[in-house]
This record gives C-alpha cells, sequence and structure tokens, in this order.
C-alpha cells in the first residue's frame, strides 16, 4: 500500500506552485513592478522625451503596467483557496489523517514540526479568506476601513508564509539526510507504509 495517495501528491505539489507563484507576484509588485520607483522612472523617461506627466499620472501609468500581473495573483489566491477546501478534505482520507495520527507518541521535533504544517494551514485560510474579502470588498458592502483592515492581516501574514517556505525546504534536506530518506521520493512516487 501507498504511504500517499495521488490525490494528496497532486495536492502537495499543485499547492506548492500556487504558493510559489502567490510569493512570486508579490516579489515582483514590491520590486520590479513597484508602482512608486516605476512612477517614478516614467516621469523622468517622459520628461527626457520633452512630454510632461503629472505625479498622478505617472502612478495611474505604473499601476496599469502591473495590473496583468496582480491578475495572477487573484487567479492564484482563488486557486489557493480552492485547494485549502481540497486539503480539509483530504484530512479525512488515509494519506491526510496519517501525519495525525501518532502524535502523543511522537517526539517533541515531530509534534513541532506538525503543528507548525497545522499553523501554517491557519495561516493560509485567514489569507484566503481574507484576500477574497478584500477583492469582493464593494460587493459584500465592506467599509473601506474594514478592508484596509483586512490587507493589513493579509500582508503581515505573508511574512510567516515568506519564512515557512525556505524552513520548509531546509527541513526536507535535514530529512532526507537524516532518518527520513526518500522522504522526496516518496512524495513523488506515492512511497510505500
Amino acid at each position: 500500500m501507498k504511504k500517499w495517495r495521488l490525490d494528496f501528491i497532486v495536492w502537495h505539489w499543485v499547492h506548492a506552485a500556487v504558493v510559489l507563484g502567490l510569493l512570486g507576484t508579490v516579489f515582483l509588485r514590491k520590486t520590479f513592478l513597484s508602482w512608486r520607483t516605476n512612477s517614478e522612472i516614467l516621469t523622468q523617461k517622459l520628461s527626457a522625451m520633452n512630454l510632461e506627466v503629472t505625479a498622478d499620472q505617472a502612478k495611474s501609468l505604473a499601476r496599469a503596467i502591473r495590473a496583468p500581473m496582480w491578475e495572477w495573483h487573484i487567479i492564484l489566491g482563488y486557486a489557493l483557496a480552492a485547494l485549502l477546501v481540497w486539503r480539509i478534505l483530504l484530512f479525512f482520507t488515509e494519506s491526510g489523517k496519517q501525519n495525525y495520527k501518532n502524535f502523543k507518541e511522537d517526539n517533541l521535533h515531530k509534534k513541532i514540526v506538525k503543528a507548525g504544517y497545522l499553523a501554517t494551514y491557519g495561516v493560509l485560510i485567514i489569507m484566503a479568506v481574507s484576500g477574497l474579502l478584500i477583492h469582493f470588498d464593494d460587493a459584500l458592502g465592506i467599509s473601506d476601513k474594514t478592508a484596509e483592515m483586512l490587507k493589513e492581516v493579509h500582508e503581515f501574514l505573508y511574512n510567516f508564509i515568506l519564512i515557512f517556505v525556505p524552513l520548509h525546504i531546509i527541513g526536507i534536506l535535514i530529512a532526507e539526510n537524516r532518518d527520513e530518506n526518500g522522504i522526496t521520493s516518496d512524495m513523488i512516487n506515492g512511497g510505500k507504509k
């Protein structure tokens, strides 16, 4: 019998791609596609061509340039929400439950790792819900003040995921070279119980 069912394996790798895609869009938004930086570049370059734009016009142009990329963030956000619902359903499968069976018998390190995964799922659920509420704030009648608070929570929790991803990768590398040899290949081929 396989350790991981195919649906769990597919979920894991699609989830990884979606989370990395979301992180990538935020990275681009805060760096190369920052409206602040790009509006200054637009103002300077257009001025060099003897075309004058106001700060608001440059800001509008810079935001228009990054809008298609930000649409990907929204699409990936929908995907994340769907994947989280899928993961909740997977908790009820043998594959999904196995990590949390025998929790009391696990050593402290394993308990911390498992609790960390549960906390990460919780953070991702809050991020998905807050992202959807921000996106549909007008349709839901959410006030600007509440939408701004939701945005702050959403952006604050982003830092948790930004820390989790490299820790997860480092943890896998350590586990692969210590007591869980084959952990990566198991998440590709299903492994054996």
